[in-house]
């Protein structure tokens, strides 16, 4: 076993999107649940994990990868409230909690580089990975990989990175944060982007100039699940992190690929959040010393999905049995007919990233 940090305070729930959107889907119960399963596992007493408290990111640190321009932007919003985006609602003191969600990823990220834990969690909102250099967007105000990256990056000896993100939804602020970046991989695995928001993460989209072939897209067709998903990290995700060999490893876990969520349409189960963290961990052991800190996205099935996933993603970062997590009967009566088998589509669609990124980059 390997102790995992997990990086959460109180403040996480503060954060009311609703204040201006009753309905919105980013609230406090994301945290709340996921705290809950891990007191009845009893996470804490069973020495798995430590809860490790965030600190607020700074001017400096927000700006190694936003625009000052946009920076004082929200600033000013902070103070009369508004919206960053129609669906990304801002309202007053809303900055303090974005602050508090980077400086957590940039906690875990420093945890593990330090080596005082192999691998972390931060369990942050609100979510980053759809805020690009200069704009906020699908909830997210700042980019919180992005900004822990940068971080560790200008304190430690890390240069090469591999970012899995595999969120339901294409992080397109990450990838524009780091579109001509030969030295950072991404690499999204998404809900075809022609059935969802942000209708970007194209194959096609592989990054600008020399970092072209670092940034790879696999989206996926509605339904899409477990098998569909180690398949790809299977053909795609392990051989391209061999080859970019990365110093660490960061992980962009956004749970909505769960079969329950209410935006999204993937068939993922909680055991399978897990089985994809596993092999994370098993390809980190390989090439960089298993380092690997993960950042909470999105995940929407507060109470039917995201806690089981984030149970699931915690065991696996722990190197733990996660066989016995397994979402209620019910909640594949409701939902189970979303679950597909797509294995022949996704084997195209593997065959063709290979194809495009195979101009670029070595694969075995």
């Amino acid at each position: 076993m390997t102790k995992v940090a997990i990086i959460y305070d109180d403040i996480y729930l503060e954060h009311r999107p609703e204040e201006l959107d009753p309905t919105h889907p980013e609230r406090k119960e994301r945290l709340t649940c996921t705290m809950n399963i891990m007191k009845k596992e009893k996470l804490i007493e069973r020495g798995i994990v430590d809860v490790i408290k965030p600190r607020i990111a700074n001017e400096e640190e927000i700006l190694r990868v936003h625009d000052k321009e946009y920076f004082e932007f929200l600033k000013d919003l902070d103070k009369v409230g508004g919206y960053v985006d129609p669906d990304t609602p801002a309202p007053r003191g809303f900055l303090k909690y974005a602050l508090f969600s980077a400086g957590g990823a940039i906690v875990a990220g420093e945890l593990v580089v330090k080596g005082e834990y192999s691998r972390a969690f931060a369990l942050i909102r609100p979510p980053g990975h759809h805020a690009g250099p200069n704009r906020g967007a699908g909830f997210c105000y700042v980019n919180n990989i992005a900004i822990m990256i940068e971080h560790i990056r200008s304190k430690w000896n890390v240069k090469k990175v591999a970012i899995i993100d595999w969120d339901a939804h294409f992080g397109d602020g990450t990838y524009d944060i780091y579109s001509g970046d030969p030295n950072t991989l991404y690499i999204s695995i998404h809900q075809d982007p022609s059935t969802a928001y942000p209708g970007r993460g194209f194959i096609h989209e592989i990054g600008e100039g020399e970092a072209k072939g670092t940034k790879v897209c696999i989206p996926v067709p509605p339904g899409t699940s477990d098998n569909e998903y180690m398949m790809i990290f299977n053909e795609v995700i392990e051989p391209i992190i061999h080859w970019f060999k990365p110093d660490f490893i960061a992980i962009s876990a956004g749970q909505d690929c769960h079969f329950s969520d209410p935006i999204t349409e993937l068939g993922v189960t909680a055991r399978g959040c897990g089985e994809i963290t596993r092999r994370s961990v098993e390809i980190a052991k390989r090439v960089c010393n298993g380092k690997v800190a993960v950042v909470l996205e999105g995940g929407y099935s507060v109470s039917a999905g995201l806690p089981y996933a984030n149970l699931a993603v915690i065991l696996a970062l722990a190197e733990l049995d996660i066989s016995h997590v397994v979402e209620p009967n019910e909640v594949y009566e409701r939902y189970g007919w979303k679950r597909r088998n797509n294995s022949t589509e996704v084997s195209r669609i593997i065959k063709k990233v290979k194809e495009m990124v195979s101009n670029y980059i070595e694969l075995s």
